[in-house]
């Protein structure tokens, strides 16, 4: 399994905080405001020459091979102990660990723990790609060609089909694997519309022998390079045991799919259902061997819904690890016995935003006047202020305010109830009858908000919504969901709005959420939001490998976005952390916190 974390956005669960997962990144952003980088010269960046030096190991082996030819080599400390495991809390569980099939983050961040791709990101400068289980590459004067060579002797964990019960032990990663992935991907059956839009101009994967394969685009896409050194093996033996496949059924294998079966640092111990998910290192990581295997051996993940509940287990030491709530960063974190329980905080604004979203196949949101009116009656100055203690940023566009991609020139919109009022007016939403609420031929303006049952963000944030709306003659009534539930209605279609969060990228690919091909039960843009100004300036950004011209199509995309308010974009949410001063070595980088951890 995989993690797609180089372009793809991810589902996040508006809760009371935003949950990192360590190891390996989720996502990357660019935070810097870095100088504009080339592809021309990313592509000077990407290859690196091998060079190894022998090295005792922290982990008790003989010997290391310091390899300089693999990715963040430099962050891992040689002489990290090994041993121990650190414990963390989620407050949901994810639907299941098959990433291909589930854009959801907690998925996502829980499955990248047990799994490799080619490259991996430079943690301090996400720009450079580095060699993880490729060993080097090649990429055409045209950029449609992709010439990779595996390392060898790289192997998958070990894993016990739930279906046959067949053990399977020491399977080399090998290039049909990858060649495997993209025919997934590519599959008609598969469910997986996200996923589909990247790869849908990838031609054909052609096998030169079990280490060496080439990737054919046909034509040049910025985000090829991404793409295709983001690809992670996926296991033909666990797949398709006996050499066939089938897309329906991968779509409902449910046994498998609760698996996660990769070539990472880590394995899937064990799922206790609403209790919690262990990880155990991976015996077979090749990392290993290079010197960036993580200290820790275990990981544990107990499943807590309530914040309160979660700082109590972080106090009492029963977890290590924490994502705070705003309130309890402002007033327990400075409590004597936190300050006494040895626990570190951290605190980075997240490439991550929250939003209410609007469907568009409700009548009610199909005018942009009323979108633009909703925004103007949502305070959300008074959101940082009383439910994020300041601990956020208003958000304009999906473009994180940091990136170079994000457009200075557009400012929120106002809380203004009386241009609220004004721009209703004008779309011919009146109060007839004087009951207080808003119609419109013969139609009431009353619709149902969706609110994530474990969120303690969204029992703030609801009655404030409705309070605010209602001045303006708006009945909005709030239905509260489970969040596996929560994931149905979107994928079907099935609501009137929603407040969730998308987590960005590095270098944003604005096609999955936005282009109106992924309208479609399953795709990403679940508020079947279409614009066609928008889809070619989408399809443009896509196309230009000129940094300048891609960020002026940005630019262009957030003020179509920002004209037509799809979504009230609510706030960019800090990361608030509290971790164990048992543990060593956690750093926050652009992409946030990464964490080799040790014991002191």
């Amino acid at each position: 399994m995989h993690s797609h974390t180089y372009l793809k956005v991810i589902l996040t669960l508006l809760t009371a905080s935003v949950i990192y997962f360590g190891i390996v990144g989720i996502n990357a952003i660019d935070r810097l405001h870095r100088s504009n980088v080339e592809l021309s010269a990313q592509l000077k960046n990407i290859r690196g020459v091998s060079v190894s030096e022998t090295k005792s190991s922290g982990a008790g082996s003989a010997v290391v091979k310091r390899d300089t030819n693999i990715a963040n080599l430099r962050y891992f400390d040689p002489a990290a102990r090994f041993g121990g495991r650190m414990t963390q809390a989620i407050n949901a569980e994810p639907p299941n660990f098959n990433t291909i099939i589930c854009n959801e983050a907690t998925a996502m961040s829980l499955a990248s723990l047990c799994t490799a791709g080619l490259t991996a990101r430079n943690w301090e400068n996400p720009d450079v790609f580095e060699p993880m289980i490729a060993e080097s590459w090649q990429i055409s004067p045209d950029k449609k060609v992709f010439t990779i060579k595996l390392r060898r002797g790289v192997k998958y964990g070990d894993v016990t089909d739930p279906v046959t019960g067949k053990v399977h032990k020491d399977v080399e990663v090998t290039s049909h694997d990858f060649k495997f992935m993209v025919d997934v991907i590519k599959d008609e059956n598969v469910n997986c519309s996200h996923l589909k839009s990247y790869y849908q101009d990838l031609e054909k994967v052609e096998i030169i022998n079990d280490y060496e394969f080439k990737v054919y685009w046909r034509k040049p896409f910025y985000g090829a390079v991404a793409c295709t050194l983001g690809l992670e093996p996926l296991p033909r033996h666990f797949f398709a045991p006996d050499g066939k496949f089938d897309g329906n059924a991968f779509n409902s294998d449910h046994l498998r799919n609760k698996m996660v079966v990769g070539a990472g640092a880590y394995q899937l111990e064990k799922w206790e259902k609403a209790k919690r998910i262990v990880f155990k290192r991976n015996k077979n990581y090749f990392g290993a061997q290079y010197g960036i295997a993580p200290p820790l051996d275990e990981l544990h993940f107990e499943v807590i819904s309530h914040p309160g509940t979660c700082f109590q287990a972080l106090m009492s030491g029963k977890i290590d690890r924490l994502s705070l709530t705003p309130e309890q960063w402002i007033k327990r974190t400075g409590e004597k016995r936190f300050k006494e329980a040895n626990l570190r905080k951290e605190r980075y604004l997240v490439p991550q935003y929250t939003y209410i979203g609007y469907n568009q196949k409700n009548p009610l949101f199909q005018d942009r006047r009323v979108r633009n009116a909703l925004t103007h009656l949502v305070d959300r100055k008074r959101i940082c202020r009383d439910i994020y203690h300041q601990l956020a940023e208003v958000a304009v566009t999906p473009f994180f305010p940091e990136s170079r991609f994000h457009n200075p020139k557009l400012k929120a919109l106002e809380f203004s109830p009386q241009k609220a009022k004004k721009l209703l007016a004008e779309a011919g939403w009146r109060d007839s009858d004087g009951d207080g609420i808003l119609d419109k031929d013969g139609r009431k303006f009353s619709f149902t908000m969706l609110q994530v049952a474990s969120s303690t963000i969204q029992q703030k944030l609801m009655p404030l919504l409705k309070e605010e709306f209602a001045a303006a003659g708006i009945d909005m009534s709030i239905q509260v969901v489970e969040w596996s539930n929560y994931l149905q209605r979107l994928d079907k279609r099935s609501y009137d709005a929603c407040c969730l969060g998308w987590s960005s990228n590095f270098d944003p690919d604005m096609y999955q959420v936005w282009h109106s091909s992924q309208t479609v039960p399953g795709g990403s843009n679940h508020i079947s939001y279409c614009s066609k100004e928008l889809d070619k300036l989408i399809e443009d950004m896509r196309m230009e490998f000129d940094s300048a011209k891609r960020i002026e199509l940005a630019h262009k995309i957030g003020e179509i976005i920002h004209r037509d308010q799809p979504y009230t974009f609510l706030v960019w949410p800090y990361s608030l952390v509290a971790v164990s001063g048992k543990f060593n070595n956690l750093k926050v980088y652009p992409a946030g916190m990464e964490i080799t951890p040790a014991y002191l």
